[in-house]
């Protein structure tokens, strides 16, 4: 495991303390972990973008495509827990 020093402004350095005793943890772990978080959400958030881009170059390729309408009744079951089909594609290019 490597060492890397974070210089940080003493209030944050404060926040930190707080929060970390708050939790019952020591500080390192405290932004070891807040550091993990958002290393994920980036991670996460490039793929969701990767992902769209994929999807966007396929639907302009074969010119298939969700009606919206569909799409968000879809959504709304999936929120509620609900297992149903998802929407079939159609063609949005005449």
């Amino acid at each position: 495991m490597s060492t890397t020093s974070l210089k940080l402004p003493d209030e944050l350095k404060q926040r930190v303390i707080n929060a970390a005793q708050e939790l019952g943890i020591s500080p390192h772990a405290f932004m070891v972990d807040a550091i993990r978080q958002a290393a994920h959400a980036v991670e996460q958030h490039s793929t969701f973008v990767r992902q769209a881009r994929e999807a966007r170059e396929e639907m302009l390729g074969n010119g298939d495509g969700h009606a919206p309408d569909e799409v968000r009744a879809y959504l709304r079951s999936r929120l509620e827990c609900r297992h149903v089909a998802r929407p079939s594609r159609k063609p949005w290019r005449e």
